[in-house]
């Protein structure tokens, strides 16, 4: 007999589904980080999370300083905001990085994605690709007879939508540039 006992009409069925109602929620946080452009930077940034345990769900990085030899790395991670607020400590920590922003707390942000989807079809998927492709302003990339790649720009949220849509289509394939993301505003972030 379980010693956890549950009661008739309650709509919790597992152990696991208690959670305690004074833990922090996980959010979704995206990390603006300026670095040295050098061999091994990326690897040590990377480090940090796998080191912990914590999950990268995107990662850019490209450099933004030529004369500077200097690069932002865009990461979107989750955590409870002291996890979050321990990433950015450690961050900062890291010798060859110059500033972490977290954009979420700092105010508003533009997030974009470039993504590709490479759709096969013929007859009706295929216009029906086509005519979702043109409400989203996707833009046609290659054409076969027998497919498509579709190039999408937008937010994480709309590249999501489309590949849903495209599933049932005949969506074979998709590559994703991971996000990229600055402060709106005249200003750098804070």
């Amino acid at each position: 007999m379980s010693a956890l006992k549950i009661k008739k009409g309650s709509t919790s069925h597992s152990a696991y589904q208690l959670r305690d109602p004074h833990a922090e929620a996980s959010e979704r946080h995206t990390l603006s980080v300026v670095v040295d452009n050098e061999a091994g930077v990326l690897a040590r940034v990377i480090g940090l999370f796998s080191g912990r345990g914590y999950n990268i769900e995107s990662l850019t990085v490209a450099e933004v300083d030529h004369t500077g030899h200097q690069s932002r790395i865009t990461i979107v991670t989750s955590g409870t905001p002291s996890v979050i607020d321990q990433i950015q400590a450690q961050l900062g920590r890291i010798v060859p990085v110059h500033e972490v922003h977290d954009l979420t707390d700092e105010g508003p942000s533009v997030e974009r994605e470039l993504a590709l989807f490479k759709v096969a079809g013929t007859g009706d998927r295929r216009v029906e690709a086509l005519r979702l492709a043109d409400i989203f302003r996707a833009n046609v990339v290659d054409s076969t007879l027998e497919s498509f790649t579709f190039e999408l720009t937008g937010t994480p949220e709309k590249i999501d939508a489309f590949a849903e849509l495209m599933r049932p289509l005949g969506l074979v394939e998709v590559a994703r540039t991971g996000v990229a993301a600055l402060s709106r505003g005249p200003q750098q972030a804070k």
